[in-house]
């Protein structure tokens, strides 16, 4: 709705989604604004590039787990685009940049790494970890977030 009416605020479309019956607040509908694309073609672009790319894609991230003794787990994964499939999985109470180059080069052994690797700016990434996809010839792709 927002890149369809790019004219309209948040009141206006905040009035337009209750008409729909979608209970959402305004405050909710701002900030959502604030991060969606300005230019709908460039999300049509990173789709483009996602699909046409999908077989030679790969994906980093890490999600925190809380144990039961109130300690907090770093879970770190690489999933494959193309059949959405877990490539590695590992997970440590400190991660650092040479923990997190260790299982790339355990993922992608010989020639089997992908041509793109995506990842956000976390900073547990460091400069050894593009260091590292670059001896790997995989490009690394650093999402806005």
């Amino acid at each position: 709705m927002v890149t369809d009416n790019s004219t309209w605020g948040a009141p206006r479309i905040h009035g337009e989604l209750l008409m729909l019956g979608f209970d959402v607040s305004e405050r909710s509908i701002s900030r959502w604004m604030k991060r969606a694309p300005q230019d709908p073609g460039l999300a049509r672009h990173w789709q483009a590039f996602l699909r046409n790319h999908r077989e030679v894609i790969a994906a980093m991230d890490f999600f925190t787990l809380p144990t039961v003794t109130f300690n907090l787990l770093y879970c770190f994964f690489i999933i494959s685009h193309d059949r959405r499939q877990i490539v590695h999985f590992n997970v440590t109470q400190h991660p650092t940049t040479s923990w997190i180059v260790q299982p790339l080069r355990e993922a992608f052994p010989y020639e089997s790494a992908p041509k793109f690797l995506l990842f956000d700016h976390d900073q547990k990434y460091g400069q050894e970890v593009p260091a590292a996809l670059r001896s790997l010839q995989i490009t690394g792709v650093q999402t806005s977030i």
